[in-house]
Formats: structure tokens, sequence, C-alpha cells
């Protein structure tokens, strides 16, 4: 009965669905604002641009969904004045939230409008810079500061705790900040996360070489210190979530990445069979760490090897190294032999 009502609801309301990781999804959900946004026969089209909930110390970065249109934006602020509880949803679950609201006296809810914001030269201003004009104006309402947080914040947080990390907000890196660098996804940065974890970060949420190394499966040596420094940017031992995704985003969003790995994985397969048995891989290994044991190099071995079979194919060793980008610079050695034999 309560889903009927729900949905009932929801279609009353004429919500625009979306779902945030799917682009197609996303390209609709602005078609369909665009559309209603530009026709009398809908009423106002009330958006929600930051995409989350949060505690309300920031505005965190705007979705672009209600920017692209160019159409002239009304803010709103809304405040939830309380004194022992604040309702405005923050890490809490849904029936805690439902439990505590139930229990309060009265429930405050304050709402201004803002002026009208219009877009720019004649709606050539870019959805990015109308964006952040926008949300100016509502921290500067609200009297907070204006972030570069975004949902994908959220998933790393929530991964942070799900691990149950001591203090999950150091992985917060603000998202829309390296989104728009390294055109890197919330999904992408949640899975680097999970290798960072698998580190073993200590209470301020930094890694050690020693253990960053066997994760990796690599041997201390030049190359693996020339690895970890090209993260270690301050030269402190240790490293951050922050600069491990920076690094590592760096590389993979390379516009020659994906074909490095293909030379790479054709320089290891000599005779063209489209797979790379052990020995040939420890071969092409030992070009750049000379001096690595039969152990060392099952261990690259069975990381590379993703689907367990005994050999590594092309799909392996793209998606270890999608995983492990950092991991391309073993293969720089074998690469060069084969382009000035």
């Amino acid at each position: 009965m309560i889903p009927c009502l729900c949905s009932s609801i929801i279609r009353a309301m004429q919500v625009i669905y979306v779902n945030r990781f799917s682009p197609t999804s996303r390209k609709h959900a602005v078609n369909e604002i665009k559309r209603k946004a530009s026709c009398d026969q809908f009423p106002r089209v009330l958006l929600f641009p930051e995409g989350t909930t949060t505690n309300g110390r920031a505005i965190i970065s705007f979705q672009l969904g209600a920017f692209i249109p160019g159409y002239p934006i009304q803010p709103v602020v809304v405040r939830y004045p309380h004194v022992h509880f604040d309702q405005s949803w923050g890490n809490v679950s849904l029936a805690m939230l439902m439990f505590r609201m139930f229990t309060q006296f009265h429930n405050f809810m304050e709402v201004e409008y803002l002026p009208v914001i219009t877009p720019h030269e004649d709606r050539k201003e870019s959805a990015v810079r109308f964006a952040q004009r926008t949300g100016h104006a509502v921290a500067s309402a609200l009297n907070v500061v204006q972030t570069s947080h975004s949902y994908g914040d959220v998933l790393l947080l929530s991964k942070a705790l799900e691990a149950n990390q001591e203090n999950p907000s150091l992985y917060l890196v603000e998202m829309a900040g390296l989104e728009a660098a390294f055109h890197l996804s919330s999904l992408e940065a949640v899975d680097f996360l999970d290798v960072f974890l698998s580190m073993n970060p200590d209470s301020r949420g930094q890694v050690e070489i020693h253990d960053f190394l066997k994760v990796l499966r690599l041997k201390p040596c030049t190359l693996s210190e020339k690895i970890f420094g090209f993260i270690d940017m301050q030269k402190s031992g240790k490293i951050t979530f922050k600069q491990f995704l920076v690094g590592s985003a760096h590389i993979l969003k390379q516009p020659l990445f994906h074909q490095a790995c293909e030379s790479a994985f054709t320089a290891c397969d000599g005779d063209g069979k489209n797979y790379i048995l052990e020995q040939e891989f420890g071969n092409s290994l030992m070009l750049s760490v000379p001096g690595l044991s039969n152990n060392e190099i099952r261990g690259l071995f069975t990381l590379f090897d993703t689907d367990g079979d005994g050999n590594i194919s092309k799909d392996d060793f793209i998606v270890c190294l999608r995983r492990y980008p950092l991991l391309i610079a073993l293969f720089s050695s074998c690469v060069l032999q084969q382009i000035c034999p």
C-alpha cells in the first residue's frame, strides 16, 4: 500500500527521473528540464542542484542540469531553525530522521526567495559559470562557504564509513574539481579508494611506502621508489588518498593510456597468441625490475590474471592497469625494446 501511494505521489509531482551514473539518463533529464521550463503548460520546474543532502555548513558544487538550458533561475534558500534536532537530513537514516521529527513539538522551516539570476550575454554564459554564480548567491544568503564537493564525496564518505575508518572525512577530495580536471567519474574514484583502503592507512589517512608496495606486489627497488615518489610530491614518506587519486587519475586519463596498455600487452605477448604466460610475463618485467624472484613474478602475475585462468588475456591486462594505472611503469622497458630493438 505504501509503495503504491508513494508512486502515485511521485507521478502527481511529475518527477523527472535520472540515473546519475548514466550519461544517457542525465542527457534525457536535461532535455526534460528544458522542455518543461520552456512550456507554459507545466508549473515551474523545482530542482535541487546539489543532488544530495548535507549538514548545511557549506554549499557544495551544483549539478549542471538546471543551468545547461540557459533559462533564468529563481534561487530559493531553505533553513531549518532548531534547538535539539536538525531535520535537514544529514548523516542519519530515514527512519531515525522521521522518528526524531515526530518526537519534537515543533519543526520549523524558513523559505527565502532570492533575486532571479539570468545568464549573461544572451544565454552564452557557460553552464559551469552560471552554476557557480548561483551557488555563490545561495552561499552568501546562508553565510556559509562554497566548496567543490559533490555527490561523489558522499560515495567516498560512505565507502570510508563502510570500511570502519576512524576519520572518514579524511577521504573527501572535493570531487567536482577532480571530475572537471580529469573527467574522472565518482565510481572510478570509489574504486581507487577501495585500492587505497587495502593499503592499511593510519589514523590520519596516510599510507607508508611498504604498505603501498605490498598491495601493488612490488619489491623495494629504484623503479618502485620512483612510482611512490611520483605521488609523494612532498617527499614525506607517506601519501594521502587525494594524492593517490590525483596521481592515478593523471595517468589513467592520459590520451594515450589505452594505447600504451595495448603496446605493453603486445610487447609481453611475443608470439602474438593473444595471451601472456607466466614465463614471458616475468621476462618482460625483468627488463624494468632486474632480480625479481619467482615468488615476486608470481605475485604480479596473479594480480594481472584477473579471471584466475592461468594466463593473462588482453582484457585481464587492461582491467588490471585501469585499476592500478601506476603499474604501467613496469612495462616501459619492454615497450621501448619493441620500438627500438
